[in-house]
């Protein structure tokens, strides 16, 4: 028998489920209303896993997404912890497949890009709190030290922003001649010198001020100021500076 135009079902939605021929999963409603408050009152009226909820409504269109939301959470600690952890534990998760992933760690890097902007348009001594801001957003979380360089020039503006090495969980290798000659060659006066903890105390190491005092004893001659070395993880932040180490 020939099917007219008029017989054609209707479409599915993002549910799953086709308009008149079965009714929307449970999920859909709250879906609307978390939007929705999300629209009306802002992230902060969200906890962390209504916020990561909203995350994950594009990745998983067709699922009820609250347990594996709470699932990161409780395996995680926190939002922020959650979109910065490494794509290998996250693929840990049951449930949590590419698309996903993919959508969580979007989250983590426009974080960091925005972060890495509004540092760009602004003197980095007269906004220290958005120098420290940038640097837990784009190294409080990680699961591997990383030794990162801000490069600046004779008005104490940003030049560039690199990561100089990747260790391991608990050692980054350094080498203070490496780290002047990329000053020189970015002609940078001056360095904030930035690595992370891990384990997350960030409590500055006997080793983390030797090799600091290093660099500044090779920058000192070359005319390179050495302003601060911070140290970040999940707990806070210490700045060498701030504790009078260098």
């Amino acid at each position: 028998m020939t099917r007219s135009a008029h017989d054609t079902p209707p479409a599915a939605d993002d549910t799953g489920a086709a308009p008149g021929f079965a009714e929307a999963p449970h999920f859909h409603g709250h879906r609307e209303r978390l939007r929705q408050r999300f629209r009306s009152a802002g992230a902060e009226a969200l906890s962390d896993y209504e916020l990561l909820e909203l995350v994950l409504f594009r990745a998983l269109p067709r699922r009820d997404v609250k347990p594996l939301a709470k699932t990161l959470i409780g395996k995680f600690g926190s939002f922020a912890e959650t979109v910065h952890a490494a794509e290998a534990r996250l693929r840990e998760v049951p449930g949590l497949g590419e698309a996903a992933i993919t959508e969580i760690k979007l989250i983590a890097a426009s974080a960091s890009r925005v972060a890495r902007g509004q540092l760009k348009q602004r003197t980095v001594l007269s906004s220290w709190a958005q120098v420290i801001e940038y640097c837990r957003a784009a190294m409080a979380f990680a699961d591997k030290e990383q030794f990162r360089i801000l490069f600046l020039d004779k008005k104490n503006q940003l030049i560039a922003d690199e990561v100089q090495q990747v260790g391991t969980v608990d050692h980054t290798p350094v080498y203070p001649r490496e780290v002047l000659k990329r000053a020189l060659e970015l002609s940078a006066t001056a360095l904030v010198l930035v690595h992370n903890h891990p384990s997350g105390d960030p409590t500055p190491s006997g080793a983390d001020v030797q090799m600091t005092k290093a660099i500044i004893d090779i920058a000192g001659p070359l005319g390179i100021s050495v302003h601060d070395h911070i140290i970040v993880g999940r707990n806070g932040h210490a700045s060498m500076k701030g504790l009078r180490l260098i």
